[in-house]
C-alpha cells in the first residue's frame, strides 16, 4: 500500500495499491496550480504556504501496518513545483 501525505499539514491524501497509481496522482497534482484544489493549502496563510507531499509505503500483511519506507516526493508552492522523488 502506498499513501500520499501532505507532511506540512499532516493530511492524508490517498491510498494506492500500486506505486504507479500513487505517482500518477502526484503528477496530476504537479500539473495543477498551487493555488487551486487540491493543492491550495488548508491553513489561513495559504498564499505563502504550500504542500510537501510524501510517499509512504506500508506492508499491509501485518496489523497494524508496518511502514516500509517514507520519501519526500513533491513540493508545490507559489515558488513552483519541485520533484524530490527520483522516478
Amino acid at each position: 500500500m502506498f499513501i500520499i501525505e501532505d507532511e506540512a499539514h499532516a493530511e492524508h491524501v490517498g491510498g494506492y495499491a500500486a506505486i504507479e497509481d500513487a505517482v500518477a496522482e502526484l503528477r496530476r497534482r504537479a500539473d495543477t496550480p498551487w493555488n487551486e484544489a487540491p493543492n491550495v493549502a488548508l491553513c489561513m496563510s495559504w498564499r505563502t504556504c504550500g504542500r510537501r507531499y510524501e510517499l509512504i509505503e506500508y506492508d499491509t500483511d501485518s496489523t497494524p501496518w508496518k511502514q516500509v519506507r517514507r520519501a519526500p516526493a513533491l513540493d508545490i508552492s507559489a515558488q513552483g513545483v519541485e520533484w524530490l522523488l527520483e522516478l
